[in-house]
């Protein structure tokens, strides 16, 4: 149908009537079906039939038996459920921070301008696409190892080490830490590309006022640049509560030693799938679902005091 025929259609349609369906309205139910299929079937779905079993007691063996709410009144009194809070807040904590400065950082080199500016954004944004992979948790695991890498350059350098960094309470947490703070990728890409956007001219104007470069940074870039702070704050915030893959090879999928790296998405793991406590794994997952949405709510509640948009 021309648009000259759909133009004349709507001009003798009664208002209020229904506008008639045409090949393009087809086409895009069509082409929007799969995602629709998808949607329900892998999405909706099982999150329905999770909140089900949020109230039940399945085993994954027999049907599940309604329990109400004593999954959830079980987490009050459930000490690794405690353990796997505090190891995740603080794996939050310091490795979202961590992250977001290391990736401002090298975004703002970058944005300098030096030769071979596509390979060194390339290079910075491998790790990225590795690290939640389970080769580079393998890798990881391997470099602080009692007879890793790291002991043996720190032996190179004088300093005998006689541990393994993953097998310590004290800092085996910190070396998955440092794994997160390692795939700064993502968020050096998207800073890199609001830096991009900040007008040359302000900065010229400053330096010509006399402004050093801190100066420039304090009062032209972070200010500019706050909503592109906060879209990466958000996603990575979101995305290590529900870091998995780094504790699960690092800790060999026990959350040891002594629970140091239970994170709550492994501690779930745990519950639903060694366990067999299905209803209490379901329960959880609906609990990380609030927990995020709340840590959520709050990035936007206060971006209202220090996320300043160009109008």
């Amino acid at each position: 149908m021309s648009l000259a025929e759909l133009q004349q259609l709507t001009l003798r349609r009664p208002k209020g009537a229904p506008r008639p369906e045409t090949p393009d309205d087809r086409a895009a139910l069509g082409f929007l079906a799969p995602w629709v299929v998808g949607v329900l079937a892998l999405t909706l779905g099982p999150m329905l039939v999770s909140l089900y079993l949020a109230f039940t007691d399945y085993n994954l063996l027999q049907d599940p038996n309604w329990v109400g709410l004593a999954n959830f009144e079980h987490m009050l009194t459930d000490t690794r459920l405690h353990k796997a809070l505090a190891v995740t807040f603080t794996y939050v904590l310091f490795g979202v921070p961590g992250q977001l400065a290391v990736a401002l950082a090298l975004a703002l080199v970058l944005d300098r301008g030096m030769r071979g500016l596509t390979f060194y954004r390339s290079a910075f944004y491998l790790p990225s696409l590795l690290g939640s992979s389970v080769a580079i948790a393998m890798l990881w695991r391997l470099l602080f190892g009692g007879d890793g890498l790291v002991n043996q350059l720190l032996g190179a350098v004088g300093l005998e080490v006689d541990r393994s960094w993953i097998s310590d309470p004290d800092t085996a947490l910190s070396t998955i830490v440092l794994l997160h703070v390692w795939t700064f990728g993502s968020p050096m890409i998207i800073f890199l590309a609001g830096l991009r956007q900040i007008p040359r001219e302000l900065y010229e104007a400053a330096s010509t006022d006399g402004a050093n470069l801190l100066q420039q940074f304090r009062a032209i870039t972070l200010p500019l640049l706050t909503p592109i702070i906060f879209f990466n704050l958000v996603l990575a915030v979101i995305n290590s509560f529900q870091s998995f893959t780094q504790a699960f090879i690092v800790s060999g999928g026990t959350g040891g030693p002594a629970d140091a790296t239970l994170f709550y998405t492994l501690y779930l793991y745990q519950e639903g799938f060694g366990a067999f406590r299905m209803g209490y794994a379901s329960a959880l997952a609906w609990l990380l679902v609030l927990i995020i949405g709340v840590f959520t709510a709050i990035n936007f509640w206060a971006s209202k005091r220090w996320v300043h948009y160009d109008d």
